[in-house]
């Protein structure tokens, strides 16, 4: 599935990118290189957040133990 709007050759290359990766050190260094400590914590907040949706929590619940906004809470489920 492919969302039209990131259907763009520089995200194919950044998505096959992260699909080379091997391990999480590997990780480490791939995101470091790409994205400041503030970016990397909020693309892990927002797993965090769909992980719990997926689980059914409620927004409350997830802005209690995740400290997201509900604004970030919505994007998480496509709202």
């Amino acid at each position: 599935m492919q969302l039209k709007k990131l259907n763009d050759k520089s995200i194919d290359q950044l998505f096959e990118a992260v699909l080379t990766l091997k391990n999480v050190e590997e990780c480490y260094v791939f995101f470091d290189d790409l994205c400041t400590v503030n970016e990397i914590q909020s693309l892990s907040q927002r797993l965090e957040v769909a992980r719990m949706l997926g689980k059914g929590c409620t927004y409350n619940q997830i802005e209690a133990e995740t400290g997201a906004s509900t604004a970030t809470i919505s994007r998480a489920n496509g709202v």
